[in-house]
């Protein structure tokens, strides 16, 4: 399939010079992504990479210079230093990167996600039209945990789409959305939420060589009703049995912005035995998958694996140390869509799930303006990766 890939690929005029934006929070995985694009554009040089059309296909980098200075006010500048006039830009940005910091008035503040939104609109600014065309690939969606009304309040992450389309954004990449309806607020423009199931199945069946894929052995949980989607695909994929938990929440009270969680409830078969995926969007306290996993303890299932698309964190690693500890959580993975801190990479349980290349794979294939469903809907490499790993590990 690789190989029917790049020559279709090869076959396909760019849009433009390629250009790559990395934003200050992302400048991690911006740098992976720019290296597997040129390595593979070196190794696919042709008599097509010369002609005119090929303008600036070859390069040993394509990140372009960027900078957003920030006076002592705190009030910030986007500064792009290199021509971008007729380039096919992709910006990349981390809103969820909290390690970078400024100064205002000579206190140091942690950047949230509002300063990386307003940065990210500042080089938007600054390309002041003159790119061919605009791609902002958002891992975590800016506000996406605010996309509904519940009674009178904003609706951040849709006007957040609204605005960045209107500044001559094209297309919007983003990766597992809490609620990929949002995408109705700009239903001419390009959005795409993007489901890494390939990738974290990869990397589990790389560290654990003793996984039986099999509904006697194996079953795929959702934590909440807004995961179902999600642990449903996995499960069909997989060929597994889904169980799923509902919270039921006192209404009469508000702690901490939100209804306390009184009980997890469990619909589904017996867990007894199997080895059980939990399966979710983002991990915030982590409280919510601490007790879906000693609730799936408590009914005798085997070994816990925790995935989740972004490891938030928000409040610390304590209670993953003190679940590993107690034999509650064998493993977790997450992405490194968004930040990860050096203390998380360096547990034992964690499993980091490398994305740089998948996103390669998409702005290499969107730069040739060609199709990116083939990346968007992995099930045949998920079938043979499935394959491939029962016959190694046949017993």
């Amino acid at each position: 399939m690789e190989k029917q890939i790049e020559e279709h690929i090869a076959e396909m005029i760019p849009v433009g010079p390629l250009g790559i934006i990395p934003m200050s929070g992302s400048r991690s995985i911006g740098e992976k992504v720019d290296w597997y694009i040129s390595s593979w554009r070196k190794n696919r040089e042709s008599n097509y990479t010369h002609s005119i059309n090929y303008n600036g296909y070859l390069k040993d980098s394509y990140i372009v210079s960027t900078d957003v200075p920030r006076f002592g006010s705190g009030e910030a500048k986007g500064i792009i230093r290199e021509s971008v006039r007729g380039d096919d830009l992709y910006i990349i940005v981390d809103v969820t990167n909290y390690s970078l910091t400024y100064k205002l008035c000579g206190a140091v503040n942690h950047m949230s996600p509002d300063d990386h939104y307003q940065d990210l609109k500042r080089i938007i600014a600054a390309v002041g039209g003159k790119a061919k065309k605009i791609t902002v690939i958002m891992p975590f969606l800016y506000e996406s945990r605010q996309h509904k009304r519940t009674a009178r309040e904003s609706l951040d992450c849709a006007l957040a789409l609204q605005e960045l389309t209107s500044m001559g954004v094209e297309n919007i990449l983003t990766f597992d959305a809490h609620d990929p309806r949002v995408q109705n607020a700009v239903p001419l423009k390009g959005f795409e939420t993007i489901q890494p199931t390939y990738q974290f199945l990869k990397e589990l069946m790389n560290a654990e060589n003793d996984l039986d894929i099999a509904p006697e052995h194996m079953m795929v949980i959702s934590p909440d009703e807004g995961a179902m989607g999600r642990a449903v695909y996995f499960a069909n994929v997989l060929g597994l049995d889904i169980g799923m938990f509902y919270k039921r929440r006192d209404y009469a009270r508000i702690v901490n912005g939100t209804n306390p969680i009184v009980a997890h409830e469990f619909l589904g078969a017996s867990v007894e035995g199997k080895d059980v995926l939990i399966i979710d969007d983002m991990i915030s306290s982590g409280g919510s998958m601490i007790d879906t996993a000693t609730e799936l303890k408590r009914r005798k299932a085997r070994r816990v694996f925790v995935i989740s698309t972004f490891g938030l964190f928000t409040n610390g690693l304590a209670v993953f140390d003190k679940a590993h500890k107690d034999g509650i959580i064998d493993r977790v993975l997450t992405t490194n869509l968004i930040y990860q801190t050096p203390e998380l990479l360096s547990k034992p349980y964690y499993l980091s799930v490398d994305m740089s290349k998948y996103i390669a794979l998409m702005i290499d294939t969107l730069n040739h303006d060609s199709s990116i469903s083939y990346l968007l809907d992995p099930i045949q490499k998920i079938n043979k990766l499935v394959d491939e790993y029962k016959r190694k590990h046949r017993k």
